[in-house]
Parts: structure tokens; sequence; C-alpha cells
């Protein structure tokens, strides 16, 4: 089993969650509309094109280097917040690997930790506020957690992609705070949060595109 990625291995997930996405955009558009003003599917769709578009621009990019390019390519994404959020994430992604060719289990887990730190000093948002940290937050959660058990990486973004998924579902019970969907209040108790629920289908591409490649 697979306990270390490199840059290969890291482009061949992103080209998963690119995929996922292409499938899910309807989707994500639809419960959007639920709360929303409808359009996060396309955001996220237009985002990921955008991701997938860096990766083919640069096929010799260092790890960090790559994911910062991601990172500043999507904040120009039109869209309200996806832009900003996600190209934090990507910075915070970038940083965490700074020097490094090969992630095994613990560095895997740590550059998501500092996608965490980073986003968090782009958003005042955190568990139970009805966004996408509902999903990411869970899903980083556990992968330290299957690292610290030495799991491999395989290992880890099945769980992550189970937590993620796990806390998307549980954005029914909340009510937003923000995005257009905090103006509607408790009328979006018994909706899922769009944002939470792409990056829940994220971590599911991730663990899709490393999958496919053996």
């Amino acid at each position: 089993m697979l306990s270390q990625v490199g840059a290969e291995e890291i482009k061949r997930m992103l080209g998963g969650a690119l995929a996922i996405i292409r499938v899910k955009s309807d989707e994500l558009c639809l419960l959007d509309a639920a709360i929303g003003d409808g359009d996060h599917g396309i955001t996220m769709l237009r985002a990921m094109e955008k991701m997938g578009k860096v990766i083919e621009a640069h096929p010799h990019a260092a790890l960090s280097d790559l994911l910062s390019e991601i990172a500043w390519a999507l904040m120009d994404i039109d869209g309200g917040a996806t832009g900003p959020l996600y190209g934090s994430l990507f910075l915070g992604l970038s940083e965490g690997v700074t020097g490094l060719d090969t992630l095994d289990g613990d560095a895997f887990a740590r550059m998501f930790e500092q996608g965490v730190v980073s986003i968090e000093q782009q958003t005042k948002a955190r568990l139970g506020d009805k966004t996408l940290m509902d999903a990411l937050i869970p899903a980083v959660d556990a992968l330290r957690s299957s690292a610290d058990q030495g799991k491999t990486i395989p290992e880890l973004l099945e769980a992550a992609s189970l937590a993620a998924m796990q806390g998307a579902e549980a954005t029914r019970n909340f009510s937003a705070r923000y995005g257009r969907a905090k103006y509607q209040g408790e009328r979006t108790l018994g909706h899922p949060d769009p944002g939470s629920i792409s990056m829940a289908y994220l971590f599911q591409g991730l663990q899709d595109g490393l999958n496919a490649g053996g």
C-alpha cells in the first residue's frame, strides 16, 4: 500500500477532484438554489477547471510551487467567497510542503493542517457555522488521526472522505451564519450547506484520483 506520495500522485488526486465536480456541478447548483443563489456548482466547476489548466501549464513544477500557482489562480475566480477561500486553502497546502518532494502520512496530514490554518485567517467561520469548514475540519482531523496510527495515504483519504461527508450532512441541523444563506436564517434548517457538500466531494475526488493510479 502507498505510504508516500509526490507531485505526480498529488496531481492525480487533484485530477480526481476536478472529475467529481464535473459530475456533481448540477447537483451543487440545485442544493445552492434551496438556500442561496443557485450558482455554487458553476463556481466550483470554474475553480476546478482553472486548477486543471494550472496543472497542465506547470508539468515539472515542484509540489509547493504548483500548489502556490493554483492558489493564486483560484483567488481570481468570480463567485463570492469561493475564490478567496480556496485560494487561501491552497496557499496553506503550499506552505505545508515547502522543501518537500515526497510526503509520508504525517507530512500529508500536516499539509492539510496548514491549509486549515491558512483558511482560518481568511474566514471567521468555524465548525457549526454551516460552511465548508464543517466538512474540511473533520476531514483534516481524520487525516491526522489516521496518520498518527501509521495508516497508508489511501487509508488517510478514505477516512477523510467519510468524515467530510458526515460533517457536510450534519449541516442540515445548523442555521446559516455566513454568505447569502445567512439572510434566510432558520429557513436553511433541513438543507445541507452546498459549500460543505462540495468540499466533501473534493475529498472523495482526491481519494478516487489516487486510487485510479493503482
